[in-house]
């Protein structure tokens, strides 16, 4: 299963490693997406199903935003079995934008309150949440503008239509190589192999980190035995050249976080986050 609808980076993940599972399982797997809601329509039916291995779907971070948004979302309600790739959070401006930093986009909002408008790829969603986070940390207030996912926020932003926008790097390095857009940070520890002469936000001063993942799990309550396979084989996986080359042509971070790891990963996720909604 996934959340969300066919084509978007999420079902492209999960579409991916169903075939290598197929091979690793010696089993068909038939992705079913479930979008709506947010993601909270197919997050909600998988929660309901028999944990008996058979169901099993790709989470994106948002299994951990939900519930501190008026959904009926715990991530308690899974049993997760990995983290599957990583997807760092970029800030973009247009590139003719009169701002060439990060510090000059602040200092205009500074100077002038809700004047700096930064598109985004929706109520609720990660890239919403990343520009809330860096107004928070730099004490300033950003104009959000909301669109129906990442591409239309990028495209917004090409066409001068916001001041900046805030999206994955997948969606804003292809633009920043061709010059139609100019990234002004990345929202990481360390600068991003895909963008590296980027300079991190905390660089600029901004201790901003914050990113998409996904995550693959089940409905809480597998057999240990079962939950042991499925995590061998979602590694093995996850590892397999054909994902590693689909996840690194977006921009993408590989990597395989395993299951109680993974857990605990989501769980501190989901913390953070009910800290940055003011739960």
């Amino acid at each position: 299963y996934t959340p969300t609808q066919a084509g978007g980076a999420t079902d492209l993940t999960a579409r991916t490693l169903a075939t290598q599972l197929e091979s690793e399982l010696g089993q068909s797997i038939v992705v079913d997406n479930r979008p709506g809601g947010a993601g909270s329509v197919g997050m909600q039916h998988v929660a309901g199903l028999a944990a008996d291995g058979y169901s099993i779907m790709v989470f994106p971070v948002e299994v951990s935003m939900l519930g501190h948004q008026g959904y009926d979302i715990d991530p308690a309600s899974y049993d997760f079995l990995g983290i599957v790739n990583e997807q760092p959070g970029t800030i973009a401006v247009p590139a003719n934008s009169p701002y060439q930093t990060l510090e000059e986009l602040v200092a205009a909002a500074e100077a002038s309150p809700g004047s700096v408008t930064i598109s985004n790829a929706g109520p609720g969603s990660i890239w919403e949440a990343g520009a809330t986070e860096l107004g928070n940390v730099a004490g300033v207030e950003f104009q959000g503008v909301p669109f129906d996912g990442g591409a239309p926020a990028v495209t917004a932003a090409v066409g001068g239509q916001v001041d900046a926008v805030v999206a994955g790097i997948g969606e804003t390095a292809p633009a920043n190589v061709d010059g139609r857009l100019r990234v002004l940070a990345v929202f990481t520890e360390e600068r991003a192999p895909a963008l590296p002469d980027v300079p991190t936000a905390g660089e600029a001063g901004y201790d901003v980190v914050i990113g998409s993942w996904a995550a693959v799990g089940a409905p809480a309550g597998l057999d240990p035995a079962v939950k042991e396979s499925l995590q061998a084989a979602i590694e093995t996986a996850a590892g397999s050249s054909e994902y590693v080359e689909l996840i690194e042509s977006g921009g993408n971070i590989p990597v395989f976080i395993p299951g109680a790891e993974a857990a605990d990963f989501v769980k501190a996720e989901n913390e953070r986050f009910a800290e940055l909604f003011g739960e």
